[in-house]
């Protein structure tokens, strides 16, 4: 059984006989109604992309509700691509994971082109966005796709040479290349479109939007773009910026899901490992749960999104679902789990919540310090969301998410996982009595020196502050006794609202810790700190 356009036409009732729904409209069709009339670009063509948002569009489409595909993009390399949408016709797998151990079974075929937006893919991306029928640009780039300054507020290189470029440059970065679509439009008619972010982190819209004003004001700046397009992006009646929330565990590939993708007669299942050290595959692996939530606002109108389960509501409701999910009932106890996880040795999330002190951690962190500031968006009850959590998502054996991959990037998810909630605390002057989220932060300092509690050498997950961190957070911390000149160290990043969201020396959280952190800088430290924060 081949992955491909004709092996899903030519063996259609043997796909169906070895349980996966497959497509039951003519993709040929839709691919050509897509590139004839684009509705829809989609930019991060990733495994949350592929496992979610693309099957919402198989939804619509197998329902009658849209003719047209997606256009799936890249930013930076066509790699990915190549490897895993080119040999299978831009077809994908989705497994959905239950935690009773059966899977849910889709082949996904809403995925009309696939394109680089480099060369000759972004030309085919302009020509997109010139259509008169593009209705939105959406992105899960990730959170540091909308960076354009370090943890100073410095500007970085990547936006200096968009900037000073143009519009007709080498762009290199997610928000100079979305500004270039955008200019793309403008020209063509000054064409109304949503430009909306998916991306799991809060204000993801307001993220998006700053991120492409950037740029739009450094063209600006130095001459290369008129007042009116500057004006033209800024007016949200044409150019909108909802905001959103997502919610749907996607691992990397699963190896063993692989093998029994191909016991069951489906060739070229194995996994892979792209140039910059992701992992993709041609299947999607994930939990069953899944939202989306999003400010309806889309000057060119929109799919009916509602009627594949999307939530469409105002801004209000989207960021209180989003503060829910980000700051008090999902996220923050994604990156305790991450950060202990890995330095106690843990490979599988699930795993850690067979641990009594860490599923006393999650437990705690929200129920006792999260609940209590927890903004209630009314359409998903936070008491239900953060049940579902703990006792039926973090636990999903069948999940093979690990605290590894968590704990990338954690110095772009810190300020809104955490940050917010020692705000609300702050608020009511009591911040100071947090002692779980102080513990986390210290665990992560800790986590930074790249050993582990038995004092072995580990790998630490990427970072875009890495080294910015760790050349303040030293290796050389461990087994040692810290100086008064070091804490002063650590007392400067933790003054760095950028990082963590408002100045915890303020908040008065810092002694608390960098007494955390100190308490754990010898072998075993860290499960004895753990288990003695949570009185066991």
């Amino acid at each position: 059984m081949k992955l491909t356009l004709d092996g899903i036409k030519n063996e259609g009732a043997l796909w169906r006989e070895k349980g996966f729904v497959t497509p039951d409209f003519d993709i040929d069709k839709m691919r050509l109604a897509t590139k004839n009339a684009p509705e829809w670009i989609h930019i991060g063509a990733g495994n949350i992309f592929r496992g979610y948002i693309a099957r919402l569009a198989d939804e619509l489409i197998r329902n009658g509700e849209m003719q047209s595909g997606i256009i799936a993009a890249e930013c930076f390399s066509r790699e990915p691509l190549e490897r895993m949408y080119d040999p299978f016709d831009n077809m994908v797998l989705l497994v959905g994971l239950r935690a009773s151990g059966d899977k849910y079974l889709r082949v996904i075929g809403s995925i009309a082109e696939a394109e680089a937006a480099v060369g000759d893919g972004f030309e085919r991306l302009k020509e997109a966005a010139r259509s008169d029928s593009l209705k939105m640009i959406s992105f899960t780039i990730t959170e540091k796709g909308y960076a354009y300054s370090d943890m100073d507020g410095n500007i970085l290189d990547s936006a200096k040479r968009d900037i000073e470029g143009g519009t007709e440059g080498d762009l290199s970065t997610a928000m100079g290349k979305t500004a270039s679509l955008l200019y793309e439009r403008f020209k063509a008619g000054a064409k109304p479109i949503a430009v909306v972010s998916m991306d799991n982190c809060s204000r993801n819209g307001e993220k998006l939007r700053d991120g492409v004003m950037f740029i739009v004001n450094g063209w600006h700046r130095n001459g290369f773009v008129t007042d009116e397009f500057v004006a033209y992006v800024s007016d949200t009646n044409r150019v909108s910026f909802p905001w959103s929330m997502i919610d749907k565990i996607t691992p990397r590939p699963d190896a063993e899901v692989g093998k029994e993708l191909a016991q069951l007669g489906i060739e070229g299942m194995e996994p892979v490992k792209t140039a910059i050290g992701t992992f993709i595959a041609p299947y999607v692996n994930a939990e069953m749960p899944e939202y989306l939530v999003i400010e309806d606002n889309f000057p060119n109108g929109r799919p009916p999104l509602e009627k594949a389960g999307v939530y469409l509501t105002d801004r209000d409701t989207v960021n209180k679902a989003e503060r829910m999910k980000v700051m008090t009932c999902l996220n923050p106890l994604h990156t305790a789990l991450a950060v202990f996880g890995c330095l106690l040795g843990f490979t599988k999330i699930a795993d850690e919540m067979n641990d009594a002190a860490l599923k006393k951690l999650v437990y705690s962190l929200g129920y006792d310090e999260g609940l209590p500031v927890v903004t209630d968006p009314v359409i998903i009850r936070p008491e239900d969301f953060l049940k579902e959590v703990l006792t039926e998502r973090l636990p999903n054996p069948s999940l093979p998410d690990t605290p590894q991959r968590i704990a990338t990037d954690t110095s772009q998810k810190i300020p809104i996982r955490f940050g917010e909630t020692i705000k609300a605390y702050s608020v009511s002057g009591g911040a100071e009595k947090l002692e779980l989220i102080p513990l986390v932060i210290a665990a992560w300092f800790r986590y930074l020196l790249g050993i582990d509690d038995n004092g072995m050498d580990m790998e630490v997950s990427s970072d875009p502050l890495l080294d910015e961190l760790t050349a303040k957070i030293k290796r050389s911390f461990f087994e040692s006794t810290l100086t008064d000149a070091d804490r002063a160290v650590l007392r400067d990043i933790l003054t760095n609202s950028a990082l963590f969201g408002s100045d915890l020396v303020k908040a008065g959280l810092a002694d608390k810790i960098i007494a955390y952190f100190e308490s754990m800088l010898t072998v075993g430290a860290v499960r004895k700190t753990l288990e003695k924060a949570l009185g066991m």
